[in-house]
């Protein structure tokens, strides 16, 4: 198989799991028994339910919907985690902005995998390939906390 159809299946897929997963977010937040929970601290747990989807969808937003696809959006990265009592509709829609963010991982170009990522995070320069990879496994570890954090409510 050509190289550049690998990594057109390759983004396909990272857009496949990255859907799959603000799917199964969005679940969550169905789960957790009242809107007020979402926002109710948990012991040992600094950032409850509600925050931490902001957070993800934030950050999806921007470095994948802004920087890769060109969406207008402006993030306010200490709301993330400031804001409280929005309501469970709200952060669903949140949830499916995120969704169209990701979405434009299906129009970007193969050798963009490769390129440099126009933003240097980590304090140097990386792949959007790699970059991608650890906006996965950041999705995939906030997840997890949510899943605790309501869980952690229900005990």
């Amino acid at each position: 198989m050509e190289n550049t159809l690998k990594i057109h299946i390759m983004l396909n897929h990272l857009y496949q799991l990255f859907d799959r997963d603000l799917r199964q977010l969005a679940n969550e937040v169905d789960l957790y028994p009242a809107d007020e929970a979402l926002w109710r601290s948990a012991p040992g747990i600094s950032n409850p339910g509600g925050n931490l989807i902001l957070h993800l969808c934030g950050n999806l937003r921007h470095y994948i919907g802004f920087r890769l696809g060109q969406i207008d959006y402006q993030r306010d990265r200490s709301a993330e985690f400031s804001r409280q009592g929005l309501p469970r509709a709200e952060l669903l829609t949140q949830i499916d902005l995120a969704r169209a963010a990701v979405s434009t991982l299906t129009s970007l170009s193969p050798d963009s995998l490769d390129e440099t990522y126009e933003e240097e995070v980590f304090g140097h320069p990386m792949t959007t390939g790699f970059f991608l990879t650890h906006l996965y496994g950041h999705l995939r570890y906030h997840m997890g906390q949510v899943n605790y954090h309501r869980r952690m409510l229900d005990a």
